[in-house]
């Protein structure tokens, strides 16, 4: 999950035309650094259980109908069972979302203390094994891209305990070989310096790194730190909002595999 600040300001390029798998050279880089929600993990099925969850938490502990104004609030079309591309559950941290759904408390005039106790009972983080539903085989992906001699890394603007959880829940937290995420006390998304972290734990330089995301922000801290930006389709955003800031754009993160088992 993702948000936004300066290093987004910076003018995008046209829109991608006619980029295809296989111009995706991947023996050129070292790294392929994947967002984590909407790349690897159905973004929906994540934030969207969570969130319907906090609501009703919400409700039983303070008595009111929160639901639906909170839905509107952190933008999550509930009737299409959606999380709106570019709103507030798309791209605020864990940390920050607390402090703001005990503003959104606050502001439905719940005194200080109450809100307190409210957001208390009901906050959680996302199950990493009931809600996290993987769009492909993880280990499959990280196992065939590591036996290319490419090291995986993970950056995510979740938490290291829930992706953690996640990515063992699944059998893939061997195959990574650097994890950073957003409570780890350095910048996040679209700033660079979560590929430069990565860069310093595995000896890359950023032109040698490949970052796969399915946001806008994924590919402005690719352009940001000087590495190749990949978009998938994967996740909320759509060709038209990634075009301008990615490099290549396939519909998947299995694409990055296809041509390489075609090659060998």
């Amino acid at each position: 999950r993702d948000r936004s600040s300066r290093a987004a300001l910076r003018s995008p390029k046209p829109p991608a035309q006619g980029l295809t798998t296989p111009m995706l050279d991947l023996s050129r880089y070292r790294t392929i650094i994947f967002d984590k929600d909407g790349t690897l993990l159905d973004f929906n099925a994540m934030w969207g259980g969570w969130v319907v969850t906090l609501a009703e938490r919400l409700e039983a502990a303070t008595g009111l109908p929160l639901a639906d104004e909170l839905y509107r609030s952190v933008d999550y079309d509930h009737a299409g069972q959606t999380v709106i591309a570019g709103g507030r559950l798309a791209l605020t941290p864990m940390a920050e979302m607390k402090v703001y759904t005990h503003e959104f408390l606050r502001e439905r005039g719940l005194p200080h203390e109450q809100a307190q106790a409210a957001l208390a009972a009901a906050w959680h983080a996302p199950d990493p094994v009931v809600l996290a539903r993987p769009l492909f085989d993880l280990a499959w992906l990280f196992g065939s891209l590591r036996a290319r001699g490419l090291q995986i890394a993970v950056a995510t603007s979740d938490d290291r305990g829930s992706t953690l959880a996640t990515l063992a829940a699944h059998g893939a937290a061997q195959l990574v070989d650097v994890l950073v995420c957003a409570d780890d006390g350095i910048p996040i998304k679209p700033e660079p310096q979560m590929v430069f972290e990565v860069c310093r734990a595995t000896g890359c330089r950023p032109a040698e790194c490949v970052m796969v995301g399915d946001a806008v922000v994924d590919l402005q801290m690719a352009r940001a730190a000087g590495c190749l930006g990949v978009g998938v389709l994967s996740g909320l955003a759509t060709a038209a909002q990634l075009g301008p800031w990615a490099d290549v754009l396939l519909n998947n993160v299995v694409e990055l595999v296809t041509p390489l088992d075609a090659a060998s």
